[in-house]
């Protein structure tokens, strides 16, 4: 399902679905990322995963704001009153793809489970997270069952790879 709303006169919007996986994807990448940026020094109390929680949520939204405002100046045309605040709104997918890594961080930071190498299961939940956009992309662009697994696999390794870099960072 094409949205046909025009943000620009003759050309018509980005298609939701395609918004929906590129900011799922860019999502569980940058939260893979910032995870492994907040704990390469091994801070592990539960002070520091609240921090690192706090730091994941403001990096989501600064990355949405960036994203979406990217996207605004970069649409050519004649400018239509509150285009910009729907720029920013299409992001909400980058930011939703974030917030499972931060509730796991938080979630060690308020005790409910143990915050040594919690960072981990965060990035698991996102390397998932890419097989199954992977997945649902290759489906909805009407692959066959072992293209969209292979998809979705090509995906995840996205995430395995910068769960190896922080691996060999450390």
């Amino acid at each position: 399902m094409t949205d046909t709303t025009e943000t620009v006169p003759g050309r018509p919007a980005r298609d939701r679905r395609s918004m929906l996986l590129f900011g799922g994807v860019y999502g569980a990448v940058v939260a893979s990322a910032v995870l492994a940026a907040l704990t390469e020094y091994g801070h592990t109390s539960r002070d520091d995963r609240r921090y690192d929680a706090a730091w994941l949520v403001v990096t989501a939204l600064a990355s949405a704001l960036a994203h979406g405002y990217a996207h605004y100046i970069a649409e050519r045309g004649p400018r239509r009153r509150g285009q910009a605040l729907r720029a920013l709104a299409a992001e909400w997918p980058l930011v939703v793809a974030m917030l499972p890594s931060a509730l796991i961080l938080a979630g060690a930071g308020w005790g409910w489970w143990p915050t040594g190498s919690v960072e981990y299961s965060a990035f698991s939940f996102n390397v998932a997270l890419l097989f199954v956009l992977g997945l649902l992309s290759a489906k909805w662009a009407g692959r066959g069952g072992a293209v969209a697994v292979a998809t979705g696999v090509g995906d995840a390794l996205i995430g395995v790879i910068v769960v190896v870099a922080n691996a060999i960072i450390k």
